[in-house]
């Protein structure tokens, strides 16, 4: 498994990056704009997404084990079989997001 990063992408703007991949483990994305970003199979375990936007993000495959994405606006983004297990969504801004076959076990706040 990958170490954690202490990469500090705070208030980054990546939207449209392709990330496929990418090892993001512990990494700080507090109000990142990931709109449209690739994160397909990106490992994001630990990572803080809080308040980032997510819009039409395609996070298929994706790890997210233990992130924290309160406040995050994950509408219409692909999280088809993600790893969300452990992950903080406390008022995650779901709408019309893809959760089929998302692993949600132990998440916390999931309304």
């Amino acid at each position: 498994m990958s170490h954690k990063s202490t990469t500090d992408l705070q208030n980054t703007d990546l939207r449209d990056a392709t990330l496929k991949g990418a090892d993001l483990s512990g990494a700080d994305l507090n109000r990142a704009n990931l709109n449209r970003a690739y994160l397909n199979r990106a490992y994001l375990n630990d990572a803080n997404l809080s308040d980032a936007f997510l819009i039409e993000a395609d996070l298929t495959n994706a790890d997210l084990e233990g992130a924290n994405l309160s406040d995050a606006d994950l509408r219409d983004a692909n999280l088809t079989d993600t790893t969300l297990h452990r992950a903080n969504l406390s008022h995650a801004y779901l709408r019309d997001a893809n959760l089929e076959g998302a692993d949600l076990g132990g998440a916390k706040n999931v309304d």
